[in-house]
Formats: structure tokens, C-alpha cells, sequence
């Protein structure tokens, strides 16, 4: 009939409010399924780089990351990759060089071993007895430095054969007259490296332990073959348990050459047993002294 009727109403307070916070919900949940897969595919690229920065300063200098894309994340791999290269060429260069003074060294200490053995026999023979022993420290310091590079620079074995553990224990122990008990165990591996680690390991409980008797075993674990060589020296302190197979370390208060070694004897032993899958621990004995405890793996 021409007639209008209008009718006006409003939603309450709450309902309004409870309106903007589902569209706000629902354009962050939007956003979220739209740059999930672009965070995560940026968060998997840092989590390998940090893997690779993990793996190089484990020691492995041959880490590197694959550089992806041309952003942020792809700098930071190149700058990682050439930095690992470095490292890798400067330490190269240090065992080549060490290596390479060794071998020198040869050379002199061999024409000072026939100078003396030419000296006269009585022309100061005190004089004649210190010379020669210091060469021959001069030469089991060149034999060290020499092993010590060549391990270094080894990824595996140069020899692997079956080795009678038991037997070449006390073969070494006869040496420092030390007693041997234990089980015959065949254990794979380089002999001459197997050799050098027995021996330090008794060397280092005759130097260190006095005039107590040095012990030594040999076990079968499923783990793997087990050697143990205990002394009754002073002991060694907790702090100092793992800094004694760090090279050149010596405790507080022991001597240089002979006597006291050269600090390379327990650095060799860690290296050779972990390039048998095995490792090298220091505790302390029950009543007084030292254990030096290797656990090798065990082999199929």
C-alpha cells in the first residue's frame, strides 16, 4: 500500500568481538599453511649447516655443506665451505712440515751417532756416555714426531692381520718385568701399532710408578677385547685424567727426555686405539696408582 516498515538491530558486544578474533584466526592460519613450507625448508638448510659445523669441530676437516639457492642461508654455506678448506689446507701443510722436519732430522742425528762411535774410547768418557744418550732420546723423539704425523694422516689401517693380544702383551711386559694374566684373545689390527701402544702403556707404568709392580690383563667382553695396565705410582689427578693424552702435556712436575718422557707416549696410544675402533681411559686404582684402561671394538 506504499507503505515502508524498517526494522534495525544490533549483534551484542561479545558476538562483534568473537567475529574479528575467527577472521584473525583464520588469516594467521593461512599465512601459517602458506610459509610452513618455506620456513621449514629454510630451518632444514641450517640444521644441516650446523650438523657440518658439529662434524668439523669433531676434527673431521673434510666437512662440507651443499650450497643451495643464492640467499642468506646459501652465503653463510659458502663462507663455511671456504673456511673448512682452509683449515683443512693449513693443517695439511703443519703435518707435512712436521713430517718433513722429522725425516730431516735423520740425516745429522745419524752423522752425530758416527762421530761418537769414531771418538776415542777413552777421551772423556763421561762426556762420551751423556752424548750418546742424548742422541738416542733425540732419535725415540724423532720416531715419535714421526708416528704421530703418520697417524694423522692415515684414514685406516696400512695392515690389518689377527693379532694374539694375550701373547704380545707379555711379550712387552717381560721388558719391564711386569705380570701378566688374562686370556688369549685375537683382536685385528696393525701389529707394529698394537706393539707400540702395549709398549707406552707399560713404559709409562714403569716411568710413573715407582718401584711398585706394574700389572697387566687381558679379557674377552662382548664389546670387544679389553687391556688393562695398572701401577702403583702417585696416581693422577681427576683434572688431569684426560690432558695427559693431549701431546706434549706433561703433569706438574715431571721431568723431560727419558725419564720423563717426551708427553707423546699417551697421545699415541689414544690415537692408535681409536684407529682400531677403540678408546683409552685413565681412573683411578683401588689402594693407589693408575689403571689405563683400552677398550677395542669388537670385530665379526
Amino acid at each position: 500500500d506504499g507503505r515502508w516498515l524498517m526494522a534495525r538491530g544490533s549483534l551484542a558486544p561479545g558476538l562483534r568481538g568473537a567475529g574479528w578474533l575467527a577472521g584473525f584466526g583464520l588469516l594467521a592460519l593461512a599465512v601459517a599453511v602458506v610459509a610452513y613450507p618455506v620456513v621449514r625448508r629454510l630451518t632444514r638448510r641450517l640444521e644441516r649447516l650446523r650438523t657440518q659445523v658439529d662434524t668439523l669441530g669433531a676434527g673431521d676437516l673434510g666437512a662440507r655443506v651443499a650450497v643451495e639457492g643464492r640467499d642468506e642461508v646459501a652465503a653463510l654455506a659458502g663462507s663455511f665451505n671456504r673456511a673448512a678448506e682452509r683449515i683443512e689446507r693449513l693443517v695439511g701443510a703443519q703435518r707435512t712440515l712436521l713430517a718433513s722436519a722429522s725425516h730431516e732430522l735423520r740425516s745429522p742425528l745419524t752423522r752425530l751417532r758416527m762421530g761418537l762411535e769414531l771418538l776415542a774410547g777413552d777421551a772423556r768418557p763421561e762426556l762420551r756416555t751423556r752424548m750418546e744418550r742424548d742422541v738416542a732420546e733425540l732419535d725415540a723423539l724423532i720416531g715419535e714426531l714421526l708416528l704421530a704425523s703418520r697417524l694423522d694422516t692415515l684414514e685406516g689401517l696400512e695392515r690389518s692381520e689377527a693379532v694374539d693380544l694375550l701373547g704380545m702383551v707379555a711379550e712387552e711386559a717381560a721388558r719391564v718385568n711386569a705380570s701378566v694374566e688374562g686370556e688369549p684373545v685375537a683382536l685385528r689390527g696393525d701389529p707394529r701399532l698394537l706393539r707400540r701402544l702395549v709398549r707406552n702403556l707399560l713404559e709409562n707404568a714403569r716411568r710413573h710408578g715407582g718401584d711398585g709392580p706394574i700389572d697387566a690383563s687381558v679379557t674377552a667382553a662382548p664389546e670387544g677385547p679389553l687391556l688393562l695396565v695398572c701401577d702403583r705410582g702417585p696416581g693422577v689427578a681427576a683434572s688431569e685424567r684426560e690432558r695427559i693424552f693431549e701431546p706434549f702435556y706433561r703433569p706438574e712436575g715431571a721431568s723431560e727426555g727419558e725419564g720423563g718422557g717426551f708427553g707423546l707416549g699417551l697421545a699415541l696410544v689414544r690415537r692408535i686405539a681409536r684407529h682400531h675402533g677403540g678408546e683409552v681411559r685413565c681412573r683411578a686404582r683401588e689402594g693407589g696408582g693408575s689403571c689405563f684402561e683400552v677398550s677395542f671394538a669388537a670385530h665379526e
